[in-house]
């Protein structure tokens, strides 16, 4: 049940700015649909069975929670401020009024909302600026609060021991302890090495959608689709990231706190 649930949830997000937006062309929908439908079998597969394949931190929760509910957020909130550029609604106004406050507080110089406004092409009217710079801002937004709430779960909440013991395979299917270095340095250097792509990368998507627009066609950020998913991607990619690394960090210290009290012990034996 869990796990038709979550593939249902998945299906819907990938859907939702189809299903809001009317304007959507036949073919589009057919890709969407049939992309929503791999990406709910995948998380049934994945969440049906004993056993984890690719997905991590599982059974450790709410961290895929958190990750979901900031994006679900992301996309419900910009499919909902496109839709009100058709169809106003109090709510859509509500949105699209926090939105702009929001990125006219984040826009500022080297600031990754004003560079990300500047990645609009020179035939971009000022409306379609407005709605870069609000949908950037709300996207950066969710991103931080999500990060901040995880923050607090591992360090207040003690995560991800205080509902019982962590299993290393089960949460970490990609990652095999038995090759290479020691578990524990390997753990701390890919925690550092996410923390610091996710907070580089906001600044470095920009810039690399700037210069693949001089190479091939950009992506038109005009269409309320492509916008919406732009500037998801943009925001919880590394906030994602961001959130990896604080979770193997965290892992590693827990490793380490065990590996103390192990080594206490045995001095305390021998003595």
């Amino acid at each position: 049940m869990h796990a038709g649930a979550r593939a249902f949830l998945i299906a819907l997000l990938v859907t939702m700015p189809g299903l809001f937006l009317s304007d959507h062309l036949a073919d589009a929908a057919q890709i969407v649909s049939l992309v929503a439908l791999v990406a709910a079998l995948l998380t049934f597969v994945e969440y049906v069975g004993d056993y984890p394949s690719i997905i991590e931190f599982r059974d450790a929760p709410p961290f895929n929670r958190i990750r979901f509910v900031a994006l679900f957020v992301t996309v419900l909130t910009l499919t909902l401020i496109g839709r009100g550029e058709a169809h106003p609604t109090a709510l859509s106004l509500l949105l699209e009024w926090i939105g702009a406050n929001v990125g006219d507080m984040l826009d500022f110089p080297y600031s990754p909302v004003r560079l990300m406004v500047l990645v609009a092409s020179e035939e971009m009217t000022p409306h379609h600026l407005d709605m870069i710079r609000t949908s950037a801002g709300l996207s950066y937004l969710v991103s931080l609060v999500a990060i901040s709430f995880f923050i607090v779960v591992v360090r207040v909440l003690d995560w991800p021991i205080r509902r019982g013991a962590f299993n290393f395979w089960v949460n970490l299917p990609l990652f095999d302890p038995t090759v290479g270095k020691d578990v524990l340095y390997r753990l701390k250097r890919d925690g550092h090495v996410n923390v610091a792509l996710g907070f580089l990368l906001p600044f470095l998507i920009p810039a690399i959608m700037t210069m693949a627009s001089e190479i091939v066609d950009p992506i038109s950020l005009t269409d309320p689709q492509t916008l919406i998913w732009t500037m998801s991607a943009w925001a919880f990619l590394p906030a994602s990231l961001i959130m990896r690394g604080i979770a193997l960090s965290r892992i590693a210290e827990l490793i380490q706190e065990k590996r103390r009290r192990v080594y206490a012990q045995a001095e305390l034996h021998a003595a």
